[in-house]
């Protein structure tokens, strides 16, 4: 592979991981905006009956987390990796 190719391949993951990043902090906003305003919906209605809104944060929060883990510590596949899984293939087709 060239440098420029190379170069090139950077710039498109970063390119990439950028968006992620963007797309995480938009995702985060509208998970607290949305869940803030169903517990003030909770608050002025039946303040001191069962928090519903629990159901929601909670099943929504899974997936925030996900994409968070997706975004921040997922290491992206590499070389060695793709040569490992090879192998392993190789090995378990015999």
């Amino acid at each position: 592979m060239n440098d420029e190719a190379a170069g090139q391949s950077s710039r498109e993951r970063a390119v990439t991981q950028l968006k992620k990043r963007r797309d995480f902090r938009t995702h985060l906003v509208v998970y607290l905006l949305f869940n803030g305003f169903l517990t003030v919906i909770w608050a002025l209605t039946d303040l001191h009956g069962f928090f519903w809104p629990i159901f929601l944060i909670a099943g929504w929060g899974i997936g925030l987390v996900m994409n968070a883990w997706d975004v921040y510590w997922r290491h992206e596949i590499t070389e060695g990796d793709i040569q490992h899984e090879i192998e392993r293939e190789r090995q378990h087709s015999r």
